[in-house]
């Protein structure tokens, strides 16, 4: 891990990578999905709790359910793009900690009893994982297109409220009320020929401070 990776592999991940609006008609395989999960969730969590929950909106059905949900600038470029997550939060993440952290038994309990601290933990992990989903992405040559502007509301009712099912997935592992979205990737293969120029960013002396 002293090793840094190569100039290449800087740009695909931070330097070229870019936000896409339009998208080529290229699908993305399921197994592609698989392999973007499988990459990301290697990265690091609190207490390695992965409160995390990703729903990748595939099918025409899928996506005609999200649409009243989106913000009206943000429809034609998610009902296009070939899959949308959502990134959600399981507020019950607690339950898998005996597995995924078993060398600190009582740590189940510590949020058990603190609501408020599941709900911090859960909102910024799956933040943390939402941005690991990201970059994996990148990693994995699909372009992606993150967003916030849609009804939280509107689509925890619509894909995690109790007895609804979970669509595409092999298992239903949150069908009953306790996820929570926290927003939205697109993904698939950009058109290139939408893109403006690239938007600055702020310098070392503007956003750091050395103590």
């Amino acid at each position: 891990m002293s090793q840094t990776v190569d100039d290449l592999a800087l740009g695909t991940l931070f330097r070229e990578a870019r936000t896409y609006v339009t998208w080529q008609p290229q699908p993305v395989a399921d197994q592609m999905l698989r392999d973007l999960y499988d990459l990301l969730k290697w990265a690091p969590t609190s207490a390695n709790g992965a409160p995390a929950r990703f729903s990748f909106i595939r099918s025409k059905e899928a996506k005609e359910r999200l649409r009243p949900a989106l913000a009206p600038d943000d429809v034609e470029k998610t009902m296009a793009a070939p899959v949308t997550v959502i990134i959600a939060y399981d507020m019950k993440f607690y339950n898998q900690l005996p597995k995924l952290f078993p060398h600190a038994p009582g740590m189940k309990q510590l949020f058990v009893s603190n609501p408020q601290l599941v709900e911090l933990t859960a909102q910024r992990n799956s933040s943390l994982q939402g941005a690991y989903l990201i970059l994996a992405a990148r990693a994995l040559g699909l372009d992606r297109g993150p967003l916030s502007g849609f009804d939280n509301v509107k689509v925890d009712e619509e894909f995690f409220s109790a007895g609804k099912p979970c669509f595409g997935c092999e298992q239903e592992f949150f069908p009953e009320g306790h996820v929570k979205s926290n927003f939205l990737c697109n993904l698939g293969y950009g058109d290139p020929n939408s893109l403006l120029p690239r938007l600055p960013r702020l310098p070392f002396k503007e956003a750091c401070s050395l103590l």
